[in-house]
């Protein structure tokens, strides 16, 4: 129903075990049968069902951050349909009461030891261990960024310190070229960029400054969605709306004093195209956490090694994961997460009981795509890259119910559902409207 994605802001550390949980110096030696790393979505909503299954004094969440965003929303906030503060809570509110907060960045897993050690030298070890410490944006691999952030007329969603520089932009704009960026690596919440081409578009009209303008989608991608049935549907609004959509075109610097933006041809090495542009909003590259890839967790591009139908760990039994910080070749969202945590918590529970794990995960995901301030489309699908839907109706077209879920029901659903552990597994939006029927 709504793609919940998901980006870890990183805000001054702290080296306290805080909240009003329980509190312990921090140079002290720790242990807890079940140690999560990451208080984002996946993190926080495997801590509540862990604290259900092993006792809140025996679980542990290791997050230096002091407010949790529900990111999401931050398509919307950078086309000034919802504000940023409305995206955001304080970390503690969101904490599972009587667990342990370990306030402080994860430094080194040493999986082998059954450790993990934080930035202030802290060493805690334990029992079982869920990874879910998400991505890495690189906004410092664009030449000219992130410093180019400081000039006016380019912004990106997939920041708090940046989201509102979007809109900004977005207000200002008078005419020329409207420039929207998808960059040459894996992302989280893939259809996140295009998003906000098709808002801004239709702000444009509303404003009146539509025909003045050239709205450009450059993307590294071969296609323009991987899902055909989508896909086909995006053409059309594409080409209905005289949007300009370039394949194959990374984004690889920024001169934010001229306005300009380069772009280089994957199909062409060597050849690049600079852009003038009046507005840009830059999706960053990104890439695994530093911890997970220094580890022995990591796969060879340093993602989270996982079986991709339990969620545990292809060599450390005792460890597993979830979200953005993974291999699992599904696209990044929180809707993911979701189908995930529900999937994750029958394989720890089996686990436990020295049972072999008896649910799969097929993949599931799913991606609001927002086509204006009042219409969405829909997509949801597996593994294979096959339509899971949720409703009985032709979910590849723009539909305005959708775009109320996206925009209203499901952040009630984030924070009351997924984040207390009370609503996920496989196809979880479709358990939503069989427990909304009965």
């Amino acid at each position: 129903m709504a793609a919940l994605c998901r980006l870890r802001l990183r805000l001054p550390k702290t080296i306290a075990i805080s909240n009003l949980h329980t509190s312990s110096p921090a140079s002290a030696k720790q242990h807890y049968k079940m140690l999560v790393l990451g208080g984002g979505s996946g993190g926080i909503a495997m801590s509540a069902r862990m604290k259900r299954m092993f006792g809140a004094e025996n679980v542990a969440v290791v997050e230096p951050s002091e407010m949790h965003y529900y990111q999401p929303i931050w398509t919307l906030v950078g086309a000034g349909a919802k504000t940023v503060a409305s995206s955001g809570r304080s970390t503690a509110s969101v904490m599972p009461s009587g667990v342990k907060w370990v306030k402080s960045n994860v430094q080194e897993i040493n999986p082998d030891k059954n450790t993990v050690r934080t930035d202030d030298g802290t060493e805690i070890s334990y029992e079982y261990l869920i990874v879910a410490l998400g991505l890495q944006l690189h906004y410092e691999k664009i030449k000219g960024l992130p410093e180019g952030f400081e000039h006016p007329n380019i912004g990106s969603n997939y920041s708090v310190q940046t989201v509102e520089k979007t809109w900004k932009a977005l207000q200002n704009f008078k005419e020329g070229n409207a420039v929207f960026t998808f960059p040459n690596t894996p992302v989280k919440c893939a259809g996140a960029p295009q998003k906000i081409m098709y808002l801004s578009d239709a702000y444009l009209r509303k404003t009146g400054k539509r025909s003045k303008a050239n709205v450009i989608y450059n993307t590294s991608l071969p296609v323009l969605f991987g899902i055909k049935k989508y896909a086909e549907s995006l053409w059309d609004i594409v080409k209905q709306r005289d949007l300009q959509v370039n394949l194959r075109q990374n984004l690889i610097e920024v001169r934010a004093d001229k306005q300009e933006a380069v772009f280089e041809n994957l199909d062409k090495p060597g050849e690049t195209k600079v852009v003038e542009y009046e507005m840009l909003h830059v999706t960053p590259p990104m890439g695994p956490n530093s911890a997970v890839k220094g580890s022995p967790l990591g796969d060879e591009a340093g993602w989270l090694d996982l079986d991709k139908e339990s969620l545990q760990h292809k060599r450390y039994p005792n460890v597993f994961g979830i979200g953005d910080c993974t291999n699992l070749p599904t696209p990044r969202t929180a809707a993911a997460v979701a189908a995930e945590s529900g999937i994750l918590n029958r394989t720890i529970s089996k686990i436990l009981k020295n049972e072999k794990p008896d649910k799969k995960y097929d993949g599931y995901t799913s991606c609001p795509l927002v086509t204006s301030y009042n219409t969405v489309i829909l997509a949801e699908f597996d593994y294979t890259g096959q339509p899971l839907e949720t409703f009985p109706i032709n979910q590849a077209k723009e539909r305005r119910i959708m775009y109320h879920m996206k925009a209203d029901f499901m952040p009630h659903l984030y924070w009351h559902g997924l984040l207390r552990g009370l609503w996920g597994g496989p196809e979880p939006y479709r358990k939503l409207l069989h427990l909304g029927m009965k």
